[in-house]
């Protein structure tokens, strides 16, 4: 073989190189493309692996097949009860249809702009059927639902899928936001000087009532207490006059005794006359009762 041979064939097979490089390409698990000839449509492929196309006539066109976010800036809305509101959404979304998505809007960026429209459009319908704390409580899933839902017939047409759309935050304005928190102050203060009221008239309540059942309990204690004296007295009265009639000289004797302890207290000094009864005891203490 010569020479010349010889650099043909390496022309020959750095050409086919060239042209199987150049036609043979890969898909991965997170890729779908389509390929077009002269810009116009020839096939999709959505399955991972080796393909192959025309070199330098056909083009690839290739497309992310996961689920991507979108997160724009916050929109100013306007509630059925004209309060103003500001909302941060964010969606999922897909690219469901290459073609359809590469004929309407080419690239991920122009899918995001048009999807950016279909919401804010969706989500200003919605919350103007809304009052702002039906919105705020209550009906922020209803309404995400059904953007959901209407926006993603909306974004067929550009070969998009819409997965969920969420509300990541909703808040007023910043140029009301200090009026409003200064109404909410006030509101709060005001019902914090209703509860104190309440209270103090509660406690009073609460005293006048504890004071009252302790004029009662002392009442009945000193009813009780005069009850048992009594008692005691009646008793003693009736031990006494029992102790009388059993020995009643021993009685007189003992009555004689007690008076002296009350009337004869350390150095006190007594002038009596001999006859006195008080001396009963000491002019005759070994006669009984004489």
């Amino acid at each position: 073989m010569t020479d010349k041979m010889k650099i043909l064939i390496a022309v020959v097979l750095v050409m086919a190189l060239i042209v199987f490089a150049g036609a043979a390409f890969t898909i991965d698990e997170k890729e779908q493309a389509i390929i077009t000839q002269f810009g116009k449509y020839i096939r999709t492929i959505k399955e991972p692996g080796l393909h192959f196309k025309v070199p330098v006539i056909q083009t690839l066109h290739l497309f992310d097949k996961r689920i991507l976010v979108h997160d724009p800036s916050a929109v100013e809305y306007l509630t059925l009860d004209k309060k103003r509101v500001m909302v941060d959404p964010v969606s999922r979304w897909k690219i469901e249809d290459p073609l359809e998505f590469f004929m309407s809007v080419r690239t991920e960026a122009g899918a995001m702009a048009r999807l950016e429209d279909i919401l804010i459009a969706r989500l200003r319908e919605e919350i103007a059927k809304r009052t702002f704390i039906a919105f705020i409580r209550e009906e922020r899933e209803k309404i995400v639902e059904e953007v959901t839902k209407e926006g993603n017939e909306l974004a067929k047409r550009f070969g998009i899928k819409i997965v969920d759309v969420r509300i990541k935050r909703a808040d007023l304005p910043k140029e009301v936001q200090a009026s409003v928190y200064a109404r909410m102050q006030a509101e709060r203060h005001r019902i914090a000087m209703r509860y104190r009221s309440e209270g103090e008239q509660r406690s009073r309540e609460i005293k006048a009532e504890t004071d009252k059942e302790k004029e009662i309990i002392l009442a009945k204690a000193y009813q009780q207490q005069m009850k048992l004296i009594g008692e005691g007295d009646a008793r003693a009265t009736e031990i006494f006059a029992s102790a009388y009639e059993l020995d009643r000289e021993f009685y007189s004797f003992f009555r004689r005794l007690q008076s002296y302890e009350k009337v004869v207290e350390g150095k006190t000094t007594l002038l009596l006359e001999g006859d006195s009864e008080l001396l009963k005891y000491f002019r005759s203490p070994g006669i009984s009762g004489k």
